[in-house]
């Protein structure tokens, strides 16, 4: 319990948010429509791009 309140609620909400989007890309792909799959999976890592970048910048200017 105390990593989740070490994480913060903002992290937590962004990592719940990657999960989804990656299972709505694997529910895609798995039926029919793997483009449309790929390009929603393609979310996922840009999300967790902009998480690591918001927190570099947060931990350079402390």
């Amino acid at each position: 319990m105390n990593y989740f309140k070490k994480l913060g609620a903002a992290n937590l909400m962004m990592l719940i948010l990657c999960a989804l989007i990656i299972l709505v890309a694997e529910y895609l792909f798995l039926n029919g429509s793997p483009e449309h799959g790929l390009f929603v999976g393609l979310w996922a890592p840009t999300l967790l791009g902009v998480m690591i970048y918001l927190k570099l910048v947060d931990n350079d200017s402390k």
